[in-house]
């Protein structure tokens, strides 16, 4: 909608863009004097908004901005490529108006927020227990968790403090109540005797997936704060990839709950760790990802400012995902170092027991470690040998022991069972 006397300005900026449009009367009151109406590409929307706002076009007057599923028009198509030739951005990404406009969308109510959260948790702390990837990845489709995280990395970006904020607060809102209802759900259904009274959470795979994360945790946070963004800048289904956003907190955050309520400490904390990382990488991907693709303050001069809080907060996220990522790489390196002495006193044992007799074999190993900074020492080894009936196995313990020993350089409690294994 033109403002009085501000026509012959926003005619001549269009004209100035090569921008075909129709102008007519507006008669509803003096304040407006006429509409114009003009179809351009993606590219092009926010470059001639720029330019409209120079000819009077401003926040106080209704600029309206639709989507069109189809233009017919020669002239448009030269107009398309000719701004996708121009632009240094890419052509399907949208306006910084229309990017803060789906910010806002995607952030929904608060009452509708905690609601949905809840019920994703409860689902999810279901499904951990029940041991059914259906039902978790079922809790993460319903999950309203990427707008704020997209809403806390556009309002950084675009000097919209407010937008920031309110992102930052429904993060950390919707993981403490993820975690308070997944806590009370798992009490519940242990205190009511839901599940069966021994039954313990690490001997469930899903659960046990949340127990020691390594670096890979990254990869997938990153890779979701990226898809949500892109999503965003381009149309893309946010649903869908909303999901992605929800499979790295979800999860981790009812495995929390779980561990409270069993009181189990290193689920908490590795579950918790997992958390804490995916919210701190999904923010600096998105807010990355939207200063390099050009997104700006709508005011050239708070350009500096923003610049500023893009690399304040981007500082803070990278320091605090180091500091956690401390711990990532310390369970990393554990898993590696349990598999490749787990591999060696393997290969040792069985290349004693094959010197032995050839029917002599190692039907089971076990490590213990222990410690509490990975990497942590192995303290004791358990055998299984079977052998069949009569078998002379005498001083099988000390040379399996100095075996084992020899190969991992250090003094162990090894623990040999034999078994009488008899075949038809």
């Amino acid at each position: 909608m033109i403002p009085a006397g501000k026509r012959a300005a926003v005619v001549r900026a269009l004209d100035e863009e090569g921008v075909d449009y129709v102008v007519t009367d507006e008669t509803s009151g003096r304040e407006y004097t006429a509409v114009a109406t003009f179809a351009i590409p993606t590219a092009a929307v926010e470059p001639v908004l720029d330019r409209l706002r120079e000819a009077g076009i401003d926040e106080q007057t209704y600029t309206v901005i639709v989507a069109a599923e189809t233009v017919i028009s020669r002239r448009f198509e030269a107009l398309e490529a000719e701004y996708e030739r121009d632009s240094d951005r890419g052509s399907d990404r949208i306006s910084r108006e229309e990017l803060q406009a789906k910010a806002d969308e995607l952030a929904s109510g608060l009452g509708t927020y905690v609601l949905m959260t809840v019920i994703s948790a409860v689902i999810a702390t279901a499904g951990l227990l029940l041991d059914s990837p259906a039902t978790v990845v079922g809790s993460m489709v319903i999950a309203p968790l990427i707008g704020p995280a997209m809403s806390a990395a556009v309002g950084t970006v675009v000097d919209d403090e407010e937008t920031f904020r309110r992102g930052v607060r429904m993060q950390v809102l919707g993981v403490v109540v993820a975690i308070a209802a997944a806590t009370l759900f798992a009490f519940a259904l242990r205190t009511f005797a839901f599940v069966p009274p021994g039954l313990d959470p690490l001997e469930l795979t899903e659960v046990s997936e949340r127990l020691a994360p390594n670096v890979l945790v990254l990869v997938v946070a990153i890779g979701a704060g990226v898809a949500g963004i892109v999503s965003l800048m381009t149309g893309v289904s946010a649903t869908l990839v909303g999901v992605m956003i929800a499979v790295a907190l979800i999860p981790p955050a009812a495995a929390v709950g779980i561990g409270i309520a069993f009181v189990i400490p290193q689920l908490v904390i590795g579950a918790g760790v997992i958390v804490a990382v995916n919210v701190l990488s999904i923010n600096l991907s998105a807010l990355v990802v939207l200063w390099y693709e050009g997104y700006r303050p709508q005011r050239w001069f708070r350009e500096d400012e923003a610049r500023s809080a893009v690399l304040k907060r981007a500082a803070v996220l990278l320091v605090a995902i180091a500091v956690l990522s401390v711990f990532l790489g310390g369970v990393t390196y554990e898993s590696y170092a349990v598999s490749t002495t787990e591999a060696d006193i393997r290969t040792a044992v069985g290349d004693e027991l094959a010197a032995l007799d050839a029917n002599v074999e190692l039907l089971e190993l076990d490590i213990e470690r222990t410690g509490t900074i990975p990497p942590l020492e192995t303290e004791e080894v358990d055998i299984i040998v079977g052998a069949p009936p009569g078998t002379d196995l005498s001083g099988l313990v000390d040379e399996l022991d100095g075996r084992v020993e020899a190969t991992i350089g250090s003094d162990v409690r090894i623990e040999v069972r034999i078994v009488t294994v008899e075949r038809a």
